[in-house]
């Protein structure tokens, strides 16, 4: 089985913002895009337009109703690797083929040493792995270690691909083992945390959490909504008028 290494100060990662995401689905399709080509490519696609499309993806996005009534809300959930600071899809790999780099904590797969057996799948309780059945080996996210180490591109672009396509700012790429860093310093102030840390996998990833619902329209500097449940001043008719309109 494969021994992880010393643990790194530097641990590179993604803050995701579940207020903020809407669904879109850009950062799955930007990072399908980006690792086709990439570090990790080719990404194998079967039957795409078809009936029953198949394919690897590194990065999936979910989407559940949460809270009742009129305290329920979408809550969309992306969701990749968390590239662990003790993760079982290393220790379990009979061949050394899944690691853990001990410069900046990102967990990789070298395919040249993947037997495509799957213990690192079954062993991953967040389902990050995927299995490449043109290729015969395991992938996954790889950060993007072709982009955020890439001294050609602009500094501002050196993020994953993901982060770099987010069109409302939900996703955020830094080092969490630095307390001063930004996303750091966001997952402080927002009250971030690891997916399932009871495993004891200590995932590197955060999740900031939805916003409390604000059910008036004070909060946003509007003037408030007159109470709907009251007769307004217009008379019986507009109040009738109101009640059908909902």
């Amino acid at each position: 089985m494969t021994s992880l290494p010393a643990t790194s100060q530097k641990k590179l990662g993604l803050v995701i913002d579940l207020d903020v995401c809407v669904g879109c689905h850009a950062c799955a399709v930007n990072c399908k895009e980006w690792n086709s080509g990439g570090h990790a490519a080719p990404l194998s696609d079967f039957d795409a337009y078809g009936a029953k499309p198949d394919g690897v993806w590194f990065n999936r996005i979910h989407t559940f109703e949460a809270g009742e009534g009129s305290a329920g809300r979408t809550v969309h959930f992306p969701k990749s690797c968390m590239h662990c600071e003790t993760p079982a899809c290393v220790t379990v790999c009979p061949t050394g083929a899944s690691f853990k780099r001990a410069a900046d904590g990102i967990v990789l797969v070298d395919e040249d040493k993947c037997i495509g057996c799957k213990l690192c799948s079954w062993a991953c309780p967040y389902g990050a792995r995927e299995f490449d059945q043109a290729e015969g080996v395991m992938k996954k996210c790889t950060l993007c270690i072709d982009r955020i180490y890439n001294e050609t591109l602009d500094e501002r672009d050196r993020v994953p691909a993901c982060v770099a396509s987010c069109p409302v700012g939900a996703r955020h790429f830094g080092d969490l083992g630095d307390e001063e860093s930004p996303v750091s310093q966001l997952v402080a102030e927002r009250g971030g945390y690891g997916l399932m840390p009871e495993l004891g996998y200590a995932p590197v990833n955060q999740y900031l959490p939805p916003r409390p619902s604000q059910a008036r329209a004070g909060c946003t500097g509007a003037k408030a909504l007159p109470d709907e449940d009251a007769a307004p001043a217009g008379g019986f008719l507009r109040w009738v008028d109101r009640l059908l309109s909902r």
